[in-house]
């Protein structure tokens, strides 16, 4: 499927390196699944939140009430710089993670855009946004309307952003950028944004990894399409676009093509398209015909030769998608094309897909890109997040969270409605520059790192834990504990009716009678999460074991370790796994001449 192309890189691309590096220290991919695209009937969304700063922990915000004249101050996610405070609202929703009590999803990716439309003296971030958002939203609708008018009525203090916001009905994707700074009197008079956001068709899936993704949009069509009233006229009188308003496209307004954005960031995207797809975009076009293309075609476009290319929006899946098949996508490395990381000899002697930064380098001249694949080693902490709309708000929400590297990670379900986190995930228990035993980022980090020195050897080891733990959360675990809860809810809801229409009257029911509904799903998250970080524990003891020095320690069916006839504590016949013949024949290359055997 996957035709090799021969290109060069040009000069204006290999320019364009030069923003490709400092673009990736905040680098995410968010995948998006509509309703009627899911195999549960639930919506989903995923997210990496990768960045070199971002330390891996379960943010968490109890529901609250707030006296009138409160205040929320506003402290800048990416730097904690302060940037001010806002009025607080009367009542505030239960947040955990990126998920809100009433199935309220939202993740993001920046992507920079013009320089020029930063607004350094706005007072309120891109993470800020979300976090907010989350307490005061119901829907993905409402959650729209308070982004923007958060952002326009003080200030959008960050890059060029793209949202995934969901809840149990509908996905959107998002597109937003600044507006620059114009300052008279003292006073920023472009304070604001422009924007667009596009519901994702039902029976569709959308993508997006550090690059704006919507260029043409219906302009009326308000129950698919949302926008900026001056998100045209603002571009003309920035001299970025001329030309009938139909055509406009936002993405090529606010958001130029260059090798580094298409290569690094538009490439996951199609990745993630790619394994939905299984090698096939179908979607339609802007008149409603549907195009099936072979994925490979858009190949020129993705690793950056082609910037006058572009794909889709939104595709339709091969088959109905899994929470375990997006989980598995937020874990690739482009493995099986043209841009595998595992098949040169980047990859050293143990195929690992995975280059340090900076991403790029030059040699004689001539500059050259690691890829950047969806799976990377500084993820803070990714989720896939499920939205059932045929379960009530107190079951129907689930944040499959893990933290560091998604490829050596596991997700665990932690049930929205939940009033505690697990202490393994905790806000204050360790950070980046202070080590904690007992959390999971620390704990995946120790497992990750041990694996980048045999990565095609340990790796495939961790996978399997993985594997196993996932698949059965989300075909046994997470279903008997939704059965469970289905159960208690139904007969307290048979009390309350029992209580009402007494002697002709209703009578109020006092209390929060669901709430044993949510003390068992806490308690079965915060379980769940901590077992298995106990188990994670474990497996990070049996690498050191198992694999100390490139050796590699037999063990039977059980797991338990081989030993030799004479002794327990001394193994039985140790293997040695060696390098792969792609890096034996570059060693040949580079050095043949003095280490042949003769």
């Amino acid at each position: 499927m996957y035709k090799r192309l021969k290109r060069t890189v040009t000069a204006a691309c290999a320019a364009a390196l030069a923003c490709f590096g400092a673009a990736d220290s905040l680098a995410c991919t968010n995948v998006i699944i509509s309703k009627g695209a899911s195999a549960d009937g639930s919506v989903m969304v995923s997210y990496a939140a990768d960045s070199h700063y971002l330390f891996g922990e379960l943010y968490f915000h109890p529901a609250a009430d707030w006296k009138a004249g409160s205040k929320l101050k506003i402290y800048d996610w990416d730097t904690n710089r302060y940037l001010g405070e806002i009025p607080q609202v009367g009542h505030t929703f239960k947040t955990i993670g990126n998920m809100n009590e009433h199935q309220v999803i939202i993740g993001e990716t920046t992507w920079g855009g013009r320089p020029e439309l930063e607004d350094k003296r706005g007072g309120i971030d891109y993470g800020s946004l979300i976090y907010i958002t989350l307490q005061r939203a119901r829907t993905a609708r409402e959650a729209i309307d308070i982004i923007v008018d958060l952002a326009n009525k003080y200030g959008y203090a960050s890059e060029g952003e793209t949202f995934s916001i969901a809840d149990k009905n509908e996905a959107w994707i998002m597109d937003l950028v600044g507006k620059g700074m114009y300052i008279r009197n003292g006073v920023n008079t472009r304070k604001g944004i422009v924007w667009v956001a596009m519901r994702v068709p039902d029976g569709a899936i959308c993508a997006h990894a550090n690059q704006a993704r919507i260029g043409r949009f219906p302009l009326n069509d308000p129950d698919n399409c949302l926008y900026a009233k001056d998100v045209i006229s603002f571009a003309r009188r920035q001299g970025y676009f001329e030309g009938e308003d139909e055509d406009f496209s936002f993405c090529k307004a606010y958001c130029p093509l260059d090798f580094g954005t298409v290569r690094g960031c538009d490439a996951r995207a199609w990745s993630a398209f790619n394994i939905l797809s299984d090698g096939w975009f179908t979607y339609r076009d802007d008149k409603g015909i549907v195009h099936t293309d072979d994925a490979s075609s858009y190949l020129d476009y993705v690793m950056g030769y082609d910037l006058e290319g572009s794909m889709p929006l939104f595709i339709y899946p091969k088959k109905k998608v899994t929470a375990k098949a997006v989980a598995d996508v937020m874990r690739d490395h482009y493995e099986g094309t043209l841009m595998d990381m595992t098949q040169d000899i980047g990859a050293g002697g143990n195929a690992l897909p995975y280059r340090w930064r900076p991403m790029e380098f030059t040699v004689d001249g001539k500059t050259y890109v690691n890829e950047r694949a969806i799976a990377t080693q500084q993820t803070g902490f990714w989720f896939v997040a499920q939205a059932r709309s045929y379960y009530p708000d107190e079951i129907g929400g689930i944040l499959w969270f893990g933290t560091d590297d998604a490829a050596t990670s596991y997700l665990t379900p932690i049930y929205s409605c939940s009033e505690d986190v697990p202490d393994c995930f905790r806000v204050g228990n360790g950070d980046l520059l202070h080590y904690s035993a007992t959390s999971s980022f620390w704990m995946n980090n120790r497992i990750a790192n041990a694996c980048y020195r045999m990565y095609n050897i340990m790796a495939p080891t961790v996978r399997e834990k993985a594997d196993a733990f996932e698949s059965h959360q989300m075909v046994f675990g997470t279903r008997t504990a939704d059965s469970t809860a289905v159960m208690m809810y139904n007969r307290i809801v048979e009390r309350m009716q029992k209580k009402l229409n007494v002697k002709g009257r209703d009578v109020m029911v006092s209390g929060d009678p669901f709430a044993p509904v949510r003390k068992y799903l806490t308690k079965y998250s915060v379980k769940t999460a901590q077992d298995q970080f106990a188990e994670w524990t474990k497996l990070e003891e049996m690498l050191l074991v198992k694999y100390i020095d490139g050796n590699v320690k037999p063990q039977d069916e059980e797991g338990n370790f081989k030993h030799s006839e004479h002794s327990t504590g001394i193994p039985a016949k140790v293997e040695w796994p060696g390098y792969t013949d792609i890096w034996k024949e570059a060693v040949v290359r580079d050095h043949g001449d003095i280490i042949e055997v003769k």
